[in-house]
């Protein structure tokens, strides 16, 4: 074989070998399509998502209020708290897990009768002011540690499992505290605040596997880590209560944990200071509550005092 016609030929072979590569990377994930009904029970333009009290999906889910993300954006100008709805759930999965999914051809079947805040009654909310129970967790080094033990701190509280595939949800969560944690020591409004993530997986997050995982959040193997922010698991025994108090909804689905997101302030006092429902609330918003936690717990001590 010629000089020219090996050159040729290596050109040719590396062609194909690009064209293959990239017909790869272009293959979509596989997408699964369920008839999907619900009642909304709340909406955000700026997360171009709607929290969904949905009911049963067979072969997917069994009844529980998500959030889902809305194709294309524009349906949810059409949509109200209140809302019944029929839609298509879009599932895309890469192997055997999903990592990905959210609504189309949403359709108003029946609109709201009742005001959203009756709407959204079906389940306990918690509201500013309201005591939290003494619930109690076993943390990333196996000791048992409850929510009294945290009086006095102004307390930043979210529900996580470590295996979650979907990046806007436990990843984004932890992401969100990581930011906040790095914060500590440097921003004057988190003075006093501990963060707590809580797993709602026991029989897999073991005190060993949310230690790994409290480190490679902040890409750290300092074990000071844990003394701002503590990564615990709730017994299978206890997390029913805790899931009800927190508006939580978990439910093991093929190896998975199909779940929604809470996230609550607690302040130093052990009252709710602000929750929020999903994903749609941003770094800035938990430091902008710690600083009314604060002024308001400073407000409180000066009328006390200037009763004496």
């Amino acid at each position: 074989m010629s000089k020219h016609t090996r050159v040729l030929l290596f050109i040719s072979l590396a062609v194909v070998a690009i064209l293959l590569v990239a017909c790869n990377r272009a293959k979509p994930a596989a997408a699964k399509r369920y008839p999907f009904t619900g009642k909304v029970v709340s909406i955000s333009k700026q997360e171009q998502s709607a929290l969904i009290n949905g009911d049963d999906i067979p072969g997917f889910m069994d009844a529980m209020a998500m959030s889902y993300k809305i194709k294309p954006p524009a349906t949810l100008d059409q949509l109200e708290p209140g809302d019944s709805i029929q839609a298509e759930v879009v599932v895309q999965s890469e192997g055997d897990a999903p990592n990905d999914y959210w609504l189309e051809n949403v359709k108003v079947t029946a609109h709201a009768k009742d005001s959203p805040a009756k709407s959204s009654s079906a389940f306990h909310t918690p509201s500013p002011g309201e005591l939290v129970p003494d619930f109690s967790f076993t943390n990333q080094s196996g000791q048992r540690i409850s929510l009294k033990q945290k009086r006095g701190k102004l307390l930043l509280v979210t529900f996580i499992y470590t295996r979650c595939p979907f990046t806007d949800f436990c990843p984004r969560m932890t992401g969100n505290f990581a930011q906040i944690y790095q914060q500590m020591g440097k921003n004057a409004e988190l003075a006093d605040t501990e963060l707590l993530s809580v797993s709602f997986d026991p029989e897999h997050d073991t005190p060993k596997v949310l230690r790994d995982y409290g480190y490679s959040a902040v890409h750290t193997h300092d074990a000071s880590l844990f003394s701002r922010w503590e990564f615990a698991t709730a017994s299978a025994a206890d997390l029913p209560k805790i899931a009800d108090f927190f508006a939580l909804t978990v439910k093991p689905e093929g190896g998975l944990i199909t779940h929604n997101l809470s996230t609550a302030v607690i302040a130093p006092d052990g009252k709710i200071q602000s929750w929020y429902y999903g994903g749609d609330w941003q770094v800035s918003d938990l430091i902008k509550d710690a600083a009314l936690a604060r002024a308001s717990g400073s407000n409180r001590e000066q009328a006390q005092a200037s009763n004496r």
